[in-house]
């Protein structure tokens, strides 16, 4: 018990200590602000009310992050994590704005905002980024763990096991599973029966207590008593098959959960508006450059081989419809175009084609598509109709694909899936990629695809033919 509540102790002060990290920059930030803009100083508004009102707006900030459940806390990845911080960082922006509105007090000016929110946001994402690398490396030592235990030895009580001990950076630390009986081809370690539970919950100092086993609403309840009468947290997994390996939303109809087995972010009109407008910003910058890349491409082409710059293709667009894909024409003209893919040491392709298609220099005429509303930066990647027709019938999903707009650069591309697929297994990796963009999908992970496409096309990418 006492070396519980050490460790306890420890973990409980994480949290905490990260919060008032969080505060410190905000308020550091707004220092340097100050000095910054000397007019701030001498403004209207004295500065001490300033102070209170950049403080007053963390609270809202603060709650959201007390309120933050603790297995979420533990497993959040990178991209989920600078998103929360954003998100954190727009919550402190609206308070502020309505404290300074409702105080009828002078604006600061647009550049003020700009320049206050944005070093804070820098700032509170690298702390984050840094913090959350040490919290990892810290609990891979063997630190700031949490003790589990798990009711079922089924499937579903493996899959949680294993998904806990994907990272040890988690920090779970799994004592054992409890059932009526052990099984011959469990291979974890067995603890006992259910009547057992009780007793080694108290003597092994366990903190939470996940329940995976179905119809067993006495043991469910005698769990939970459990978990209540010693001060532990309890969790129940739901029987979900392994074949549907995505995130699900909870939905209440009356009393009743529900879950939902297709997550897609950009059903809400405000995430097709933030993905829309980045598209059409990025877009815009790049075609305002244009000119610059196409005209010296442009002259390489018509200059190796007889035939147009461009290269248009039907393939297959969001919700299924075609449209035609742009590309600087990197092959021969010839009448297998829209029916074989390229490969290795296709015949077809020019000198010059080659060297386009190594750095992706034959994709960037896409940006038109995208600036048109046709694809996006980022999304699955489009095919051709023929291939539609083909896959559509023998990959799992594959028509889920098509539920966003195609992109440019996809998940599935930074992951080593692009290119050609001769191999039936290879278009199956990528459309399970592709599944999981489309419910995962945030803007910071947007943004991370576009980086690693960068990075990619710079050292010039093996599979792209």
């Amino acid at each position: 018990m006492i070396a519980k509540k050490k460790r306890l102790l420890l973990g409980k002060y994480v949290r905490p200590v990260l919060l008032l990290a969080d505060w410190m920059i905000v308020n550091l930030v707004f220092m340097f602000i100050l000095h910054l803009y000397p007019s701030v100083n001498h403004g209207p508004t004295p500065q001490w009310l300033l102070w209170l009102l950049v403080n007053l707006s963390f609270v809202p900030v603060a709650i959201r992050e007390t309120r933050m459940e603790t297995s979420v806390f533990r497993s959040m990845q990178f991209d989920r994590t600078m998103l929360h911080v954003l998100t954190s960082t727009g919550i402190h922006l609206l308070f502020f704005l309505a404290f300074t509105t409702l105080l009828g007090l002078e604006p600061l000016g647009i550049g003020v905002y700009m320049c206050y929110y944005t070093l804070m946001l820098l700032a509170l994402e690298l702390w984050a980024l840094v913090s959350r690398r040490y919290i990892k490396a810290y609990r891979r030592k063997g630190m700031n763990f949490t003790r589990v235990v798990i009711v079922g030895t089924n499937a579903t009580a493996r899959r949680l096991f294993e998904a806990m001990q994907t990272d040890p950076g988690f920090g779970y630390k799994v004592l054992g599973f409890f059932d009526h009986e052990w099984r011959p081809d469990f291979a974890g370690r067995y603890c006992g029966n259910i009547s057992d539970l009780e007793r080694f919950v108290k003597d092994n100092s366990v903190d939470q207590i996940y329940f995976t086993m179905p119809g067993h609403d006495d043991i469910l309840t005698h769990a939970v008593k459990i978990a209540d009468d010693n001060l532990i947290e309890f969790f129940y997994v739901p029987q979900i098959s392994r074949f549907i390996a995505r995130d699900f939303q909870i939905q209440n109809i009356g009393p009743v959960p529900v879950l939902t087995i297709r997550r897609n972010p950009l059903r809400k009109t405000i995430n097709r508006a933030v993905k829309r407008s980045f598209d059409i910003v990025v877009s815009s910058i790049f075609l305002c450059f244009y000119p610059l890349i196409y005209l010296p491409i442009a002259i390489a082409i018509k200059t190796s081989s007889p035939g147009p710059v461009y290269f248009r293709q039907q393939r297959t667009g969001y919700k299924g419809k075609p449209f035609g894909c742009l590309k600087f024409r990197t092959m021969h003209v010839n009448k297998d175009a829209d029916k074989a893919q390229a490969t290795k040491n296709d015949p077809r392709k020019t000198r010059l084609g080659e060297f386009l298609r190594h750095t992706s220099l034959d994709e960037l005429p896409q940006f038109i598509n995208v600036f048109k509303g046709e694809m996006s930066i980022v999304g699955p990647r489009p095919h051709m109709l023929k291939h539609t027709e083909e896959y559509s019938k023998i990959v799992d999903q594959y028509m889920v694909r098509h539920l966003v707009k195609p992109g440019i650069t996809g998940w599935a591309q930074v992951n080593g899936y692009r290119g050609l697929t001769d191999e039936l297994w290879k278009m199956e990796k990528r459309v399970e990629f592709d599944v999981w963009y489309i419910e995962h999908w945030n803007i910071l992970l947007d943004i991370k695809i576009m980086a690693r496409t960068v990075v990619n096309a710079i050292k010039g990418e093996n599979n792209a033919f």
